[in-house]
């Protein structure tokens, strides 16, 4: 039975329904993160850091808890439906002092979503802690990694991505 209760979680870790594109819906997913970001720096850019990090904090704790609900759901470990996990990993890749614009929030993305599918040490080995954990923190740390080689490329190419 579809309760409101399983409506407005369903909503929320399919991120709005990207999670259910017919391909690549961490892609998609991604994308919910693109647009929050966006969002963020072009109405409140004095405030882009802290929002995105306030954010990140309170939606992965609510995805977390939302993990076993969404493998009971789609009856599967971390299904592909749930892209909530890779809004707050690409928020982490994004994270910078101020708006940093759309060059930067566009790198960010490919560079999360090669971290999010090549999962690094120790993002692989996340994957296993229960529920909603494994599903949430495993991309965090990927997009800790994007983060950090985002940053090396701001300081490597500043004419490109200011510094």
């Amino acid at each position: 039975m579809n309760t409101l209760k399983d409506k407005v979680i369903e909503m929320y870790v399919t991120w709005f329904g990207l999670g259910y594109a017919p391909v690549a819906s961490g892609t998609f997913g991604t994308l919910g993160g693109v647009a929050i970001a966006a969002l963020i720096g072009w109405t409140w850019p004095e405030y882009y850091l802290v929002s995105l990090i306030v954010l990140t904090i309170v939606m992965s704790f609510l995805g977390a808890l939302s993990g076993r609900w969404a493998e009971k759901r789609y009856g599967r470990k971390d299904p592909g439906e749930f892209v909530l996990d890779e809004v707050v990993g690409y928020m982490v890749a994004v994270m910078w002092i101020g708006f940093p614009g759309w060059t930067h929030l566009l790198l960010g993305f490919f560079l999360f979503r090669l971290t999010d599918i090549v999962k690094p040490w120790p993002a692989r080995r996340l994957e296993k802690l229960p529920g909603g954990w494994g599903i949430v923190v495993d991309d965090l740390v990927a997009g800790a990694y994007a983060l950090v080689a985002l940053i090396g490329l701001r300081f490597a190419f500043p004419e490109l991505l200011g510094s």
